[in-house]
C-alpha cells in the first residue's frame, strides 16, 4: 500500500465508519435533506480549506484567511449598504483585493525569507482591523440579488435541498483536485512543500510558485467570505475567528502533511464533511453540548498528527534500507 495514500484511506473509513454508526441510531440522518443541510452549513469551511490545503501542500500556513472571510462580509454589506453597485461587481472588487492581498504574503515570505507563520499573522491581524475600521456592527445585507441567490437550490431525490453555496462548494473542491493534481502549478507546489532541494531538481520557481499559492488562499478567503455573507445575509467584523484553525483541522484530518509536500485535496473534502457530520450527530442527538465538537475534533487532529509522524519515520526506515 501507499504509505503516502494511507491518511486520505484513514479519513475515509472514518468517515464511513461514524456514518454507518451515526445511521443506526438516527436512519434519518442518510435522508437528502440532512446532506444537503450538510454541505451547505459547512460550505464556506469547505472554500477556504481548499486554499489552505494548497497553502500546507507547499510547506507553509496562512493564519489571515479566517480575518479575510470576516473582512469580505463586511466590505460587501458596506458598499451594498453605501454605494449602487451591483453586487457582482462588489464581487469582482473584493476578490481583487483577497487575491492581491494573498499575493502581497506570498512576496514578503519569499522576497524576505519570513515564516509564513509571522507574515500571515500579520495579515490576520491587517484583515481583522480593516474589518473593524469598515463597522464594528453587524450590517444586514438587504438586496434582491441576495434573495435571490439564497432562493436558489437544486431539489435533490428525497426533497433534500442542496442550495447554492453548497454547490458552489463542490465546484471550488472540484477545480481545487484539477489545480493540485493535473497541472504543472499543482505539481509545482508538491515539489515546493518536498523541500528546496527537491523544488530546484525539478526546475521550479520558487518564488513565483509561493506568490501564487498565497494568492490562491486569498482569493479562496475572498470567495468564501462571499459565501458566508449569502448564507448569514450580513457582514460582521468579529465573524469566523478561529476559522483558520478549523480549516487547518479539516485538512490535517483529510491526511494532509503538515510538513507539506503529501496530501490530496479529496482528503480535504472528506475532512471538511467528517467536522460537519460531528456537529450534526449533536443537533440530532440534543443532549449532548456543542463543545463536544471541539473535543472530537481535538481527538482526530492528534491522531492524524501521531499516524504522519509514524508514517514519516517508516519512509525514513526505508529509504536508510534501501541506500544501504
Amino acid at each position: 500500500m501507499n504509505t503516502r495514500a494511507l491518511p486520505l484511506y484513514v479519513t475515509i473509513g472514518i468517515f464511513l465508519l461514524a456514518y454507518l454508526v451515526f445511521w443506526l441510531q438516527f436512519p434519518n440522518i442518510l435522508s437528502t435533506r440532512v446532506i444537503g443541510n450538510l454541505l451547505t452549513d459547512n460550505a464556506y469551511l469547505g472554500i477556504v480549506a481548499v486554499g489552505m490545503t494548497l497553502v500546507i501542500l507547499s510547506g507553509g500556513i496562512d493564519l489571515s484567511v479566517g480575518s479575510v472571510i470576516a473582512f469580505s462580509g463586511v466590505f460587501i454589506a458596506v458598499l451594498l449598504r453605501d454605494t449602487s453597485l451591483h453586487p457582482l461587481a462588489v464581487f469582482a472588487i473584493l476578490l481583487a483585493l483577497t487575491t492581491a492581498f494573498g499575493a502581497g504574503m506570498g512576496f514578503l515570505i519569499d522576497r524576505l525569507a519570513m515564516p509564513a507563520f509571522i507574515v500571515t499573522l500579520a495579515g490576520m491581524f491587517l484583515a481583522r482591523g480593516a474589518a473593524y475600521i469598515l463597522s464594528i456592527d453587524s450590517v444586514p445585507i438587504q438586496h434582491p440579488f441576495y434573495d435571490w441567490l439564497q432562493s436558489l437550490y437544486w431539489l435533490m431525490p428525497g426533497k433534500g435541498r442542496l442550495r447554492l453555496i453548497g454547490m458552489v462548494m463542490v465546484a471550488t473542491f472540484i477545480l481545487g483536485m484539477i489545480v493540485a493534481h493535473k497541472t504543472r502549478f499543482g505539481a509545482s507546489v508538491y515539489a515546493l512543500g518536498g523541500g528546496e532541494a527537491t523544488a530546484r531538481l525539478m526546475g521550479v520557481r520558487q518564488g513565483r510558485t509561493t506568490v501564487l499559492v498565497y494568492a490562491f488562499s486569498g482569493a479562496m478567503a475572498g470567495l468564501s467570505g462571499i459565501v458566508f455573507s449569502i448564507y448569514t445575509g450580513s457582514g460582521y467584523s468579529l465573524a469566523t475567528v478561529g476559522t483558520e484553525l478549523t480549516a487547518i483541522a479539516a485538512v490535517v484530518i483529510g491526511g494532509t502533511l503538515l510538513t507539506g509536500g503529501a496530501g490530496y485535496m479529496f482528503g480535504t473534502f472528506v475532512g471538511v464533511l467528517t467536522m460537519g457530520l460531528i456537529q450534526t450527530y449533536i443537533v440530532f442527538d440534543g443532549s449532548l453540548s456543542s463543545w463536544w465538537t471541539k473535543i472530537v475534533i481535538g481527538v482526530l487532529l492528534l491522531a492524524f498528527i501521531l499516524l504522519q509522524k509514524a508514517l514519516l519515520k517508516l519512509s525514513r526506515m526505508r529509504l536508510a534500507k534501501g541506500v544501504s
